[in-house]
């Protein structure tokens, strides 16, 4: 184990995540969604981006755009199977999803994906990013997406949820 810093909020040796995790948030997600419907689902992802992840809202609070682009790019060389490019600029961090490895894994297990898994992303990452004078935007979704972290107020209303595709059957 190294003691150098990360960019991630937890302590692991491991270089790679173990991808049979999604099985387990999917199964999670879909089983919260069947007892408190889809706006409980969401509350409970805005809880993990608000708890979770404090300490990388803490992170960028002090580091701002460039810390949020370092959190990602050191988030998805830890997940197995994606295929993500972060770049960063006065304007916000861009996360590009050519091959979302949670879905691409869910798939290849032919695991049945609940419909809106992609709007955890809004949801955790909106809540993460609020108190930090961030917000996130999303189009895309179903294994492919684009995700900007802006500085608040540098976009105009809500996020369209309908933006962000609902999964496709297998």
């Amino acid at each position: 184990m190294t003691n150098a810093p990360s960019a991630l909020p937890y302590l692991d040796s491991k270089p790679r995540g173990a991808a049979d995790f999604y099985f387990a948030i999917n199964a999670t997600f879909r089983f919260i969604r069947r007892r408190f419907g889809l706006a409980g689902l969401q509350g409970y992802w805005a809880d993990i981006g608000h708890g979770y992840f404090a300490p990388v809202t803490e992170r960028w609070k002090r580091g701002g755009l460039a810390a949020v682009a370092e959190y990602w790019r050191a988030f998805f060389a830890s997940e197995p199977g994606g295929d993500v490019q972060v770049d960063c600029g006065d304007e916000g961090a861009v996360i590009d999803v050519r091959t979302c490895p949670a879905i691409a894994h869910l798939r290849a297990g032919s695991r049945e994906i609940d419909p809106d898994f992609c709007q955890h992303c809004y949801f955790i990452g909106e809540a993460m990013a609020a108190p930090a004078g961030f917000t996130v935007r999303i189009e895309g979704g179903d294994g492919k997406c684009r995700q900007r972290y802006l500085k608040r107020g540098a976009t105009k209303g809500d996020q369209d949820l309908g933006a962000i595709r609902r999964i496709s059957p297998c």
